[in-house]
């Protein structure tokens, strides 16, 4: 496996490569990432592999410099993968000037759910994809269904910039208990850990209201978090929405079957967990 750093050099390396398949990570690689990495393989080759901790998207209360990196570990997990190049660019290789130009979602997409409680987040996430998708070009792109929200809206800016790159979805990895794999699991105590499944577990009872037929949501969405809160988790919001475009369904379409998902945020302790379920 190559390590580049610089943009020059990796498109160097992959110039008249028309089939070059990209997962984008932040590091501190788990299981959940590496079946991202056999997913690429499965629509592409080369699988390129990128690894950044991305400061536009952590706001001033996230955790930039807590972030876990620890990329000798995660080179050795991707060539056991055959990863042919990893690109590890410092910030100064991918912004070398201040990033002044900013990709913004449209706001009912990108100042909802999660772009509500981290504002800012999804541009830095978007500014970020973009410009790492002009320096690999890839055919196609691996996203995870654990961000739902991060993946409709890459979807969407790849769509409605007519980029030459398939956005593919893969799903959750979870835990054998149902925890989905999270980089910031490990910043969960032992007895956290146990408790942490009950998000899962909380999103398919409300899954499984809906699909009874019954149409109050809000009570089905507010019994959810009256579930957390007795349990001293401290959630930002259980909302089902349409998979669509994530809007709130109306009772018209709750009525036709539209495709929903429901999805959550919650603090457990000093960790905050994401989780969600396609209904």
């Amino acid at each position: 496996m190559k390590i580049i750093s610089s943009i020059e050099e990796l498109r160097d390396q992959l110039r008249g490569q028309l089939r070059t398949a990209f997962v984008p990570t932040m590091g501190n690689l788990h299981e959940g990432h590496l079946s991202l990495m056999r997913l690429a393989r499965k629509h592409g080759d080369p699988v390129v592999a990128s690894i950044f901790v991305n400061r536009l998207q952590f706001g001033p209360n996230d955790d930039f410099d807590k972030y876990p990196r620890t990329f000798q570990s995660d080179v050795e997990k991707l060539e056991k993968e055959g990863v042919y190049v990893l690109f590890a660019p410092t910030e100064k290789d991918l912004y070398p000037e201040p990033q002044e130009f900013r990709v913004r979602p449209p706001d009912d997409l990108g100042n909802t759910l999660e772009g509500e409680f981290r504002p800012g987040f999804f541009c830095g996430v978007t500014t970020v994809v973009l410009k790492l998708f002009s320096c690999v070009q890839p055919r196609v792109a691996v996203f995870g269904k654990k961000d739902y929200q991060q993946l409709m809206i890459v979807r969407n800016m790849s769509k409605q910039f007519a980029l030459p790159t398939e956005i593919i979805a893969a799903e959750t990895y979870r835990a054998d208990d149902g925890l989905a794999l999270s980089s910031r699991n490990g910043y969960l105590s032992v007895s956290e850990r146990k408790e942490a499944p009950l998000l899962f577990k909380v999103l398919n009872q409300v899954a499984d209201e809906v699909r009874t037929g019954c149409v109050d949501i809000a009570a089905i969405e507010n019994n959810a978090m009256q579930q957390l809160l007795e349990r001293d988790w401290k959630p930002d919001y259980i909302s089902v929405r349409k998979r669509a475009d994530l809007q709130i369904p109306s009772t018209d379409e709750l009525a036709q079957g539209v495709p929903l998902v429901v999805l959550a945020a919650a603090r457990l302790g000093v960790t905050r967990l994401i989780d969600n379920l396609e209904i």
